[in-house]
């Protein structure tokens, strides 16, 4: 039976986008038209930093087909942002918006640094006696949120790597001679889950197929080791593929590439390791040809090779958020389970936030190979079901056309 709190739903999206997180944002808003007890659907702009500014949109006003349409839509539509709440004269703030257009249930779509700020809400604003059920849906292509079995967002950009990795290969075996290495740059701060995914791309029974080498954050980088591995792989293949995670440390767990600047959360701006391995082979292997690219923010865009599974499990998502804090939950995180059964199921369950906030869930030591440079096959069985299936997106004049929100803006109440 539910635990009647009448008011307003309040939504918002932080950190990095992906091509699945409006799917989240569609789950919430239809579940959201299912209770009487929620009166008005309201979406927060540029996540906390908006809503700090009372920048606020009406979502019930959107279409039901812009609403459909977010489910193929990549991208954070309702904006996002970095921001950290700092001060009690933020959380304060925070609070007094909620207050001003009676918001009873907030949900943050983001990873771990806004499940953190998820939980201080609550917190807050039970110190306020301010009755507000508070409820994160998890969102990170990094793979790397605690409590959950995966995360949406994460099958989307390894099945968008892999067929970017099989592309790739068709064009080596074309112009190498045993002399050419390709690094690919991928992203992965602190958790290698995304270089390990590529692993997939990968035939069947076909050993020498691309990548040749993986590096992981959670494998101290040895250059004197990375580069007779190189050598060893081209004295076999007539290219070297190497996919590297952009947080790879050296043995004294400091990045092997970072720039100096941080954002508000103090991580370091990450990126450059494909060219500083492309520098390193150039320098070491004489008559070796080296190229790098990095996919960056269009691996986290490619809606065109999303997973149908991901997509449907972050709808998922957000329909249970709002079911969640309907029933009187609050202060908790939804959560992906995945069935015990062979073939594979995947439910939801709720966690508390602060069992979430700002922890790391590493790749699995057992699931990386002997060499250090490979994934074992125990890890496919996990991997494979989250990038079942295809995205339905409509094109328009040859282009996909994604939606974008009307955003009728809510009047503001506050100075």
């Amino acid at each position: 039976m539910e635990n009647q709190l009448t008011g307003n739903v309040l939504v918002a999206q932080s950190g990095g986008p992906t091509s699945v997180i409006n799917a989240s944002l569609a789950g919430v808003i239809t579940e959201s038209l299912n209770h009487d007890c929620i009166e008005e659907i309201y979406g927060g702009l540029n996540g906390i930093e908006g809503i700090l500014k009372e920048q606020l949109i009406d979502l019930a006003e959107e279409s039901q087909q812009t609403v459909r349409g977010l489910r193929y839509t990549p991208s954070s539509a309702l904006g996002t942002c970095r921001y950290k709440l700092k001060s009690e004269q933020d959380f304060t703030r925070f609070i007094d918006v909620c207050k001003a257009h009676n918001i009873r249930f907030f949900f943050y779509i983001g990873g771990n640094d806004s499940q953190d700020t998820a939980n201080k809400i609550a917190q807050h604003a039970a110190a306020q006696d301010y009755e507000m059920r508070v409820i994160g849906i998890p969102k990170t292509i990094d793979n790397d949120l605690t409590m959950t079995d995966h995360c949406p967002g994460y099958g989307s950009v390894v099945k968008y790597l892999c067929a970017t990795i099989r592309e790739l290969a068709l064009d080596h075996e074309a112009m190498g001679n045993h002399d050419l290495v390709s690094i690919v740059e991928v992203m992965g701060r602190d958790a290698g889950w995304i270089a390990a995914g590529t692993s997939i791309a990968k035939r069947r029974n076909q050993v020498d197929d691309p990548p040749h080498i993986i590096l992981l954050p959670e494998v101290a980088f040895n250059p004197e080791y990375f580069l007779a591995q190189v050598q060893e792989c081209l004295k076999k293949n007539k290219y070297c593929l190497v996919v590297v995670s952009e947080g790879i440390c050296d043995a004294n767990g400091n990045l092997v590439a970072a720039g100096e600047a941080q954002d508000s959360f103090g991580h370091s701006q990450l990126g450059g390791v494909g060219e500083y391995l492309q520098r390193l082979v150039q320098k070491s292997l004489p008559g070796i040809k080296a190229r790098s690219c990095k996919p960056g923010h269009a691996e986290r865009a490619a809606a065109h090779c999303s997973s149908l599974a991901d997509s449907n499990e972050a709808y998922m998502a957000g329909q249970a958020a709002v079911k969640a804090a309907v029933e009187g939950n609050s202060g908790v995180m939804v959560a992906l389970v995945r069935g015990d059964t062979d073939k594979y199921s995947c439910e939801t369950t709720l966690v508390d936030l602060a069992s979430v906030a700002n922890g790391v869930k590493h790749f699995p030591e057992n699931w990386i190979g002997e060499d250090k440079i490979s994934v074992n096959y125990q890890f496919n069985k996990y991997i494979l079901p989250l990038l079942q299936g295809e995205v339905a997106v409509p094109y328009e004049n040859g282009m996909p056309a994604y939606v974008r929100l009307d955003k009728n803006e809510v009047p503001k109440k506050l100075s």
